[in-house]
């Protein structure tokens, strides 16, 4: 579209208001920026122009007198500074955050009417704020310009490579003023932060569960849908969670990429390594608040309640039958389906459940990881060595 102004045309798509009035500031200077292709015009800012700028640094006459920089307009100078003072004038007269630049806050208002001015040019998508417009572009040109120095992983944001960083420094800026714990993330805290307060904003409407975190509600609502959209490349086999289904690929590849630093023994998932750990700092960190027995994992602590509670969330829907956990509920469905997805790399015998396999394969290895502290025998399964251990106590089984 074109705008007259001073005589002068202003070419180009959509051009903003903030580019027109800088435009206006510059015509009265005398003062030029070259905008790239489309126009001969010139300016000193617009945020939806991309391609070079060529600054006359002449015309930098406004400097900022606490780090040096230096503008062509004493607006921009103005506005700068408030970076350095944490001046934040401009408020919303409906939530009451504060900004430190009006066009902040008049984009952040689209936020409360769900007004999103900025569309993709490409998929159609549609964003309230320009910023985001420009970040999704690169999902469709794989533009990844921040590039981490130490490792040298690329990044579609800034703020992505920044936050990667901390994964090579271990910085943990966000700190819990309840418990003392640090994270990483502020979006770990805010997550965090929940534990103590008891907060669950999120809402089924199916089944009237409430959640701490939306993709935990996202998730959930799968249960009902029985949508799995995560699919394995080797096998086909279908996933609730992205998660669990790069855990499953690591069963067909072999990869073991989590590695315990105090023993060298390595692990297909994160969790796994975490749980392990605690073998040696004996750490169980979770109580239950009803008995005050102690757990190394937080779902650990959850999963007990059950027992005081006798809640059985999880429900087969062939028969009936409830169960305190998913992975009861997972393996129990196999007895309808006859579905045997484990197979043993030794003698290809099947099973329904991992755990299974993990012990059929010791018949083969002849691996008794249970030992009795009393007697020093070993054993190939935990039940094993609970029971064996009533010799000693002479306590009876129960029935």
């Amino acid at each position: 579209m074109e705008d007259k102004l001073c005589g002068s045309e202003v070419e180009g798509e959509n051009p903003s208001k903030n580019t027109r009035v800088s435009h206006k500031r510059l015509t009265n200077m005398g003062k030029k920026l070259k905008l790239p292709d489309k126009s001969s015009k010139t300016f000193t800012h617009n945020s939806n122009i991309s391609g070079p700028k060529f600054i006359n640094t002449s015309s930098l006459r406004y400097r900022c007198d606490i780090c040096g920089k230096k503008f062509m307009v004493k607006g921009f100078l103005s506005v700068h500074k408030r970076i350095h003072t944490g001046e934040k004038p401009y408020h919303c007269d409906i939530c009451g955050d504060t900004f430190s630049e009006r066009g902040q806050l008049i984009s952040h208002k689209s936020v409360h009417t769900g007004e999103k001015r900025h569309q993709c040019g490409i998929c159609g998508k549609a964003f309230s704020m320009s910023y985001q417009l420009i970040t999704h572009k690169r999902v469709h040109t794989d533009d990844k310009p921040y590039h981490c120095e130490i490792c040298g992983k690329s990044f579609s944001q800034k703020d992505g490579m920044l936050v990667h960083q901390r994964i090579h420094t271990g910085e943990k800026p966000y700190h819990c003023d309840v418990c003392g714990k640090d994270f990483a993330y502020h979006s770990s805290l805010a997550y965090h932060i929940r534990v103590h307060t008891g907060e669950k904003p999120y809402h089924c409407e199916i089944c009237g569960k409430d959640f701490a975190h939306h993709s935990s509600l996202t998730y959930h609502i799968r249960v009902h849908t029985g949508e799995k959209p995560y699919h394995c490349d080797i096998c086909g086999k279908s996933f609730l969670h992205r998660g669990s289904m790069l855990d499953h690929r690591r069963i067909h590849t072999g990869e073991k990429p989590y590695h315990c630093d105090i023993c060298d023994k390595t692990f297909s998932q994160s969790t796994t390594l975490t749980n392990h750990k605690s073998i040696h700092t004996n750490e169980k960190p979770y109580q239950c608040d009803i008995c005050g027995k102690n757990f190394t994992r937080s779902n650990s602590v959850t999963i007990h309640r059950r027992i005081h509670t006798g809640e059985k969330p999880y429900h087969c829907d062939i028969c009936d039958k409830t169960f305190t956990q998913s992975g009861s509920l997972i393996s129990h469905r196999r007895f309808h389906t006859n579905e045997k997805s484990y197979h043993c790399d030794i003698c290809g015998k099947t099973f329904t459940r991992s755990n299974s396999v993990t012990i059929h394969r010791r018949i083969h290895t002849g691996e008794k990881p249970y030992h009795c502290d009393i007697c020093d025998k070993t054993f190939t399964q935990s039940g094993s060595l609970i029971s064996h251990r009533r010799v000693h106590t002479n306590e009876k089984s129960k029935h």
